[in-house]
């Protein structure tokens, strides 16, 4: 299977962080395709970021979907996932929502520990958004800058650690989600120094996404994520514009 592994950012450092991780834990016959935002922002971190990111993906995944057999959406806080699910035939995972169904598989309750503060409000937004608030422990991050997007799991390493210790002992997690894309890959190096489970998104994702081809689920012609009827549409790219208008 081809499963598209979408960053919405216009970092192509971090795709090659997402790819290395997935390639890690996928099936003998699965085949990640990167790719990267041709225009946005370096990494999403704000609501209002989040909300052009949305829009990124469905321009993406408009161009790329019948290319694929399944995609991801690859900036934790899954900017666009469920106009991609409304719009799209294929299955469409979120980091943050594969990462948080696994974390319940674990144990009763996650935390997600992410490397800048201004991730918070947008990561406790998407908690609640899945209707997994009950289940978080805490959302905790790290002050202070960083170097860059694809080294911060490197320069950030101890301290990430520490605020793992700090959410298993103090907000009583059973299980450690590493929240954001620039973390992928970081789950497998520190496993051992964490009491719990540590989840890794992108590894959960990639997972999730080949158990979804397996079962091969039909697309909902009923409910609230079948597609949405044909409609006019002016400006968009014209991949999109097709798809919202039927004539792809």
């Amino acid at each position: 299977m081809n499963v598209l592994v979408l960053n919405p950012n216009t970092s192509t450092d971090v795709t090659d962080l997402l790819i290395a991780a997935g390639r890690a834990v996928a099936g003998a016959g699965t085949t990640l395709v990167p790719a990267t935002a041709a225009y946005g922002v370096p990494y999403i971190a704000t609501r209002a970021e989040a909300q052009i990111g949305g829009a990124i993906v469905l321009e993406m995944l408009a161009e790329r979907h019948a290319e694929v057999d399944a995609a991801i959406v690859a900036a934790f806080g899954d900017p666009g996932l469920h106009g991609a699910r409304e719009l799209f035939d294929i299955p469409v995972i979120g980091l943050a929502e594969a990462a948080m169904l696994t974390a319940c598989m674990l144990g009763r309750r996650f935390a997600i520990v992410t490397f800048a503060d201004a991730l918070g409000p947008w990561y406790e937004d998407c908690v609640a958004v899945n209707g997994l608030a009950g289940r978080c422990a805490g959302v905790r991050t790290l002050d202070g800058s960083f170097r860059t997007l694809s080294t911060v799991q490197g320069e950030k390493e101890g301290l990430l650690v520490d605020l793992a210790l700090r959410a298993v002992e103090e907000d009583e997690a059973d299980v450690i989600i590493l929240g954001g894309a620039p973390l992928a890959g970081l789950a497998g190096r520190v496993a051992d120094r964490v009491p719990v489970p540590i989840v890794d998104p992108v590894a959960a994702a990639v997972k999730q996404a080949e158990a979804l081809v397996a079962l091969s689920p039909r697309k909902a012609t009923a409910g609230t994520f079948r597609r949405p009827a044909a409609k006019t549409a002016t400006g968009l790219p014209d991949a999109l514009a097709r798809r919202i208008q039927h004539r792809d």
